[in-house]
């Protein structure tokens, strides 16, 4: 879960860059080997896009997992807030520095073509992800306007 308020912002402005710049992001989404990437995104061509959040210099530099979301993405970026100095920041990834309004991509990322069958998990992952979310929100939507409204959990239905 993203974990303060300022994570939160920089995870919408990254979003809300992402968009539009053609990529379809979702917040939160764990890889098949167990990490959870901050922001996932898939890219028009199907290219997968991550994004580490960093909010804090301690939170950086005691993070030693990161190297392990390079395997699943063609491309890799860090980011932060605006206050937040950049030069602590890995040099072998791409940066963006974010606020709630948006964002801006300070240093691309090196592509790096993912092998066909682990972009294949990955991005059926992401659908199956994406899905699963919209229709969690279109559940409450429809409890919200008709509160008498039963929804079977999707695990008792045979």
């Amino acid at each position: 879960m993203i974990s303060s308020s300022t994570a939160a912002e920089v995870a919408r402005g990254v979003s809300r860059l992402l968009l539009q710049e053609g990529y379809s992001p979702i917040l939160e989404f764990t890889l098949p080997n167990g990490r959870r990437l901050d922001v996932a995104a898939l890219g028009p061509g199907g290219e997968i896009l991550g994004v580490e959040i960093k909010v804090a210099l301690a939170d950086l530099r005691g993070d030693a997992k990161w190297p392990e979301y390079l395997d699943y993405c063609d491309l890799f970026y860090f980011a932060i807030p605006p206050d937040f100095p950049p030069e602590h920041v890995p040099g072998q990834t791409g940066l963006i520095v974010a606020d709630r309004y948006g964002g801006e991509i300070v240093k691309q990322a090196e592509v790096q073509s993912l092998h066909a069958s682990r972009r294949k998990a990955v991005t059926i992952g992401f659908a199956r992800v994406a899905a699963e979310r919209l229709s969690s929100i279109l559940d409450t939507i429809a409890q919200s306007n008709s509160p008498n409204l039963v929804i079977p959990d999707a695990v008792d239905e045979s």
